[in-house]
């Protein structure tokens, strides 16, 4: 999947222009992008056009249009665009009463570590978590962490033929599993490894 270069975006007025209509279509992509894995954690799968969407509405609320400031952002988001023999996630615990996520961030330690995406017929695959900085300590994870997942051409190529997804939680207190992963989504994600 390419990366994004300055020639990618659009200056401010013209995507003020687009805006609902990028927007719309973001929308419609993410909904095909998104896994939710058991009632409080939510896996958002990251790609060329949402990366690219992020810096457009960043530029337009932060009023960035400097060749500098840009390059900023490219070098922050397109690590998150997957490579073709992977796919890269950022990974949410959702907890809404701060209370209850103050407990459960302290009792899911490690959770990070411990998702794994299996294509059928083959080992499941574990993310190597959070390379541009430590999100979690000795008392608590982080409620949001960034997850790249590494594929062999083997399980690609089964996936390419229809072979079902699995995603799941081992962490002992959060035991999850989408079984199999949503045709539509695990289509979408078949993308990524172009």
């Amino acid at each position: 999947m390419k990366k994004m270069t300055t020639a990618d975006l659009m200056p401010i007025e013209a995507y003020e222009a687009q805006r609902p209509v990028i927007r719309q279509a973001i929308m419609e992509h993410k909904k095909t992008r998104r896994v939710e894995l058991g009632p409080n954690a939510m896996l958002h799968f990251e790609d060329y056009m949402v990366m690219r969407y992020q810096i457009l509405e960043l530029m337009r609320v932060e009023k960035i249009s400097g060749e500098d400031e840009l390059l900023e952002e490219l070098d922050a988001y397109n690590p998150l665009i997957p490579d073709g023999s992977n796919l890269k996630v950022t990974f949410m615990l959702e907890y809404p009463d701060p209370d209850e996520r103050a407990e459960r961030l302290s009792q899911l330690i490690g959770i990070e570590e411990m998702i794994s995406i299996q294509i059928e017929g083959h080992d499941a695959v574990y993310p190597v978590a959070n390379e541009d900085l430590p999100r979690s300590t000795d008392e608590k994870t982080s409620a949001v962490h960034f997850l790249r997942f590494e594929f062999t051409q083997e399980m690609i190529d089964s996936a390419k033929s229809g072979a079902n997804w699995t995603i799941q939680s081992e962490h002992l207190n959060y035991q999850h599993s989408t079984n199999p992963l949503k045709a539509e989504i695990s289509q979408s994600l078949l993308r990524d490894f172009t």
